[in-house]
């Protein structure tokens, strides 16, 4: 399998020697692993089919849950299960403080560095909880493609400072991956939209995701990428909207203050909705854990208002 050669800042293309690699979106909400089959860009699916990956890990006394599974706890098991560890990468303690309400973890003290995470299997780093992500898609890779990886390219937003991207790195070096390159995610969205094949000019593109929000500006000649600029939010995403759809969740049904559970269960359901209202027009949420398990009318009006 060829690496796709693409020229970022200050770098120029070098041929790479024929790998066994993948490619790796390592997202705020979900992650997905790909590789070049056949000459055909694929996403590799688990046993069950599921290409998506839910960038969620639950520690138990036992192995940790990575995905669905560990998604399905969120709500019950709020201290234990980490969702949106890509919004800690390479973060202090005080930067905690943009997350709001959406972090309910506990924290235990750090030293200058990155927080770590109290969970019934110890202290965790944003960088061993991102270590889990990848060894699962790392072993998914390998079940697939039948061989050990030699390496992958991990996508991050253009917006990620040294801290950021160094800590990425860190995750991938903790679960066995040998990383051939980070690349910008809007650069990575140009080549899957085929702007790479004959497209030439000066052309911006933006990337929405689950944490982050970036725009980079990109001149492409003979499909070679050049990123001319970069610009964004590396704490602005769907997490967000989660969150502002989960204070009105709280304001309608007039709840005071949330423990755990509670806030994990609104920003979850606040989520669903989301989700439910790309389709429809709107959507009724009941809250299972709440007392009464009361319900709500969404619109997606009220949504876009």
């Amino acid at each position: 399998m060829a690496l796709l050669q693409i020229a970022e800042p200050g770098q120029t293309p070098e041929p790479h020697q024929r790998k066994l690699a993948v490619g790796i979106d390592l997202g705020t909400t979900n992650s997905l692993v790909a590789a070049v089959r056949n000459g055909e860009t694929v996403t590799l699916p688990d046993h069950d089919g599921q290409h998506l990956l839910p960038s969620v890990v639950r520690y138990t006394e036992a192995q940790p849950e990575v995905g669905a599974a560990a998604l399905a706890q969120a709500a019950k098991d709020p201290f234990n299960t980490i969702v949106s560890v890509k919004r800690l990468m390479g973060r202090g303690i005080d930067d905690l403080k943009a997350l709001d309400g959406q972090a309910v973890y506990r924290f235990a003290p750090a030293d200058g560095g990155m927080p770590y995470i109290e969970t019934v299997a110890g202290n965790k780093s944003p960088v061993q909880v991102s270590a889990d992500i990848l060894t699962s898609l790392r072993v998914r890779a390998e079940d697939t493609l039948a061989g050990e990886l030699e390496g992958a390219v991990i996508t991050v937003p253009a917006y990620f400072d040294d801290a950021q991207r160094q800590a990425t790195k860190d995750a991938a070096q903790l679960a066995g991956i040998k990383v051939l390159r980070l690349l910008n995610e809007p650069t990575a969205a140009a080549v899957a939209y085929g702007l790479d094949e004959g497209a030439e000019g000066v052309i911006a593109v933006y990337d929405l995701g689950g944490g982050t929000f970036d725009i980079s500006i990109l001149r492409l000649n003979k499909g070679v990428f050049e990123v001319l600029s970069t610009g964004g939010d590396s704490a602005l995403g769907g997490d967000d909207f989660d969150l502002a759809l989960a204070e009105w969740f709280k304001d309608q049904l007039q709840l005071a203050e949330l423990d755990a559970k509670q806030s994990r269960e609104l920003t979850g359901r606040a989520r669903w909705v989301k989700e439910q209202l790309s389709a429809n027009d709107a959507v009724d949420v009941t809250f299972e854990l709440l007392d009464g398990a009361p319900s709500l009318n969404v619109t997606r009006e009220l949504l876009i208002a």
